[in-house]
This record gives structure tokens, C-alpha cells and sequence, in this order.
């Protein structure tokens, strides 16, 4: 009887460990002021999001395509159909700017690479993010006006089943 229990305390243990150790990588979006994080979702390297807002200015749409690189995050390349401040016109620095057939100008090769990504939820920008085929409204994650940080991190299958989980 003595050599069943211990096995079972060794299985029991692995359960265990393989329950917290944090095995995959994920995109963790937390809730900055709250130090908390309020969304986790199963990454892969070389997965694309995006996340799309209003511009303040011009009141049009823009669509900033993101990709995970291994521990990072690169701006790829953003999506627009006007100009407005901070909005480029031409293109400058290596970066391709072109009107693709559907009227959208496309900013092309970026490649700004990131350790985390920090904004402040607009109150009219209509923040969103847009993966796994799935969009999400960020203010349905914190009140607008308040900061998300969006990182890629290795997390455990309990911190995954604790928090808000995005599957496929």
C-alpha cells in the first residue's frame, strides 16, 4: 500500500507542476492601473493581431497590424484611408506607403519591435483588437481613459484557467 501512495503523491505532484509551470506563450493583456491581467490568449511566433482605433483627428479608421516574435511584439505595418496628424503621406525611412485596391493606404515595413505595447483606452477611439478571428472591444476590459499593456509571456495552464482565456 505504501509504494501505491507513493506514486500517487509523485502523480500527484506532477499534476501539480505541470499545472503552474508556465509551458506556452501567450498574449497577456493587463489592466495597468490594477496590476492585473485581464486577458490571456494563446500565441504562436509569427501570429499576427491587429489592433484598430479612430483616429482623433481625421475621425477615420486605422488598423495597426502586430506580430509575435518570440518574447516581442513588431509593428508591421498600418492600415488608413486619410491623412491626419501622425499619419504618414509619403513614405520615409525604408517604409513602403501604398493605395492598395481597396482605398486603403497601407504603411509597410515597420518593423518597430517591442517589448510590451502601452495605451491608453480612447473614450471615442473605439480601441479594438482583432485575433483568432475574434474582435474585442478594449473597453469592454478596463473603463476608457484607462492604460492596457499588451505582452507576450510563457504562462501555465492555471494562470490560463484562472483568467479570461481566448481559444481558438
Amino acid at each position: 500500500m505504501r509504494a501505491v501512495q507513493k506514486w500517487a503523491f509523485l502523480f500527484g505532484c506532477i499534476l501539480v507542476a505541470a499545472a503552474v509551470w508556465p509551458v506556452f506563450p501567450a498574449l497577456v493583456i493587463t489592466d495597468v492601473k490594477a496590476s492585473r491581467p485581464v486577458m490571456y490568449i494563446p500565441v504562436h511566433d509569427g501570429e499576427e493581431f491587429v489592433i484598430s482605433f479612430v483616429h482623433s483627428v481625421n475621425k477615420r479608421p486605422v488598423y495597426d497590424h502586430i506580430r509575435v516574435d518570440g518574447q516581442y511584439l513588431t509593428i508591421v505595418k498600418s492600415r488608413y484611408d486619410a491623412f491626419g496628424a501622425g499619419m504618414p503621406e509619403t513614405a520615409v525611412d525604408g517604409k513602403t506607403l501604398t493605395l492598395n485596391h481597396d482605398g486603403m493606404l497601407e504603411l509597410s515595413g515597420v518593423n518597430y519591435t517591442l517589448p510590451e505595447i502601452k495605451l491608453f483606452v480612447g473614450t471615442v477611439a473605439q480601441h479594438a483588437l482583432h485575433i483568432k478571428n475574434k474582435h474585442i472591444l478594449l473597453s469592454s476590459l478596463v473603463q476608457p481613459g484607462e492604460p492596457l499593456q499588451f505582452k507576450v509571456m510563457k504562462v501555465s495552464y492555471l494562470q490560463m484557467w484562472k483568467g479570461r482565456c481566448l481559444y481558438d
